[in-house]
């Protein structure tokens, strides 16, 4: 592995739920390897609400450690708003965010920001193999198709909660005021460039995963309905569908009617008639949804632009041509 020159300021990102037993490692082992990849470097350890002495350890290590620095959630918020926190709360120009069970091991962090150093703005660290069961495995396969829609990028089969980026994307999301966060939803806001590489995934040293078959699709139902419009497209594309089925049964009914002088009476102009107007109103109501959908984002306050890097050219220069 090439050894980088500590020249680059990290800010490591660590949502803390539950985990007093495994932090104290977790800590050691990064306070041994950032100082060899970073001039300068903090570590954001914010606490979730946890039950246990997660918090009295974070202040112990804050008191060993001063690269650590400590923050306190009123409640548990979900990982995603305490990562949102903590990113606010970075000082250094580019973020690591993994988790607190050393799944993420410290030695793979040089190699996600050498990825990044090729020229991308989101450099995601993907497990080479799962380390979960079958249904964790499939509803995490599940938040991923949901996310890949969200994010309308490629990469979203590849997120992992190990990933380093710069923090100057936070700026496209400095306005995000909703209670539904998706931090990889939110990167989409301020880049394209998103890269993934396999890392090694430890298996989880203490416990077992706070993230369960059911929190998982909870989270994917919350990024289908807070970042997305497929539910409301998918409502009006059933609708659509209802109506040419029934306007196609009308057409068979009267077809039959001019062609063989009868028909079945009643039912199939009944059924056309019902298809129809049924699938008129649930494509009325995509519509409208798709009106509602717009207010929605408008209320996440998304930015229409965000500003990366300037020249120094002093922009104030007249192009007007002198009067002879």
């Amino acid at each position: 592995m090439t050894i980088m020159q500590p020249t680059t300021a990290l800010s490591v990102i660590i949502p803390v739920y539950n985990s007093a037993a495994i932090l104290p490692e977790l800590v050691r082992q990064l306070a041994e390897l950032l100082p060899s990849l970073a001039s300068a470097h903090e570590i954001i350890l914010v606490n979730d609400g946890s039950r246990d002495e997660s918090w009295q350890v974070i202040r112990q290590l804050a008191e060993a450690y001063p690269a650590v620095h400590g923050i306190a959630m009123m409640r548990n918020y979900g990982q995603h708003n305490a990562l949102l926190c903590g990113i606010r709360a970075a000082r250094h120009g580019i973020i690591v965010t993994m988790d607190d069970d050393l799944q993420h091991p410290p030695e793979e962090i040089p190699r996600l920001l050498e990825k990044l150093a090729e020229g991308y703005d989101v450099v995601y660290g993907t497990p080479r193999e799962e380390q979960h069961g079958l249904l964790r495995d499939l509803a995490s396969q599940i938040t991923k198709l949901v996310l890949q829609n969200a994010m309308g990028a490629d990469t979203a089969r590849k997120v992992s909660a190990f990933r380093v980026f710069s923090t100057r994307i936070r700026n496209a999301f400095a306005d995000y005021r909703s209670p539904f966060v998706s931090i990889d939803v939110l990167l989409t806001w301020g880049t394209t460039r998103f890269a993934a590489i396999p890392v090694k995934h430890s298996p989880r040293s203490q416990g077992v995963s706070n993230y369960s078959f059911r929190k998982l699709l909870t989270h994917a139902f919350n990024m289908m309905t807070g970042f997305s419009v497929m539910p409301l497209q998918i409502a009006s594309f059933l609708g659509f569908g209802c109506a040419l089925f029934g306007l196609l049964v009308l057409i068979y009914v009267v077809g039959r009617y001019l062609v063989l002088g009868y028909s079945v009476p009643g039912f199939p102009f009944l059924s056309s008639i019902i298809a129809i107007f049924s699938g008129a109103q649930l494509f009325a109501l995509g519509i409208i949804g798709e009106y509602l959908a717009r207010m929605h984002f408008r209320a996440m306050e998304k930015p229409t632009y965000v500003m990366g890097d300037q020249t120094n050219n002093d922009t104030s220069i007249s192009h007007q041509k002198e009067r002879p």
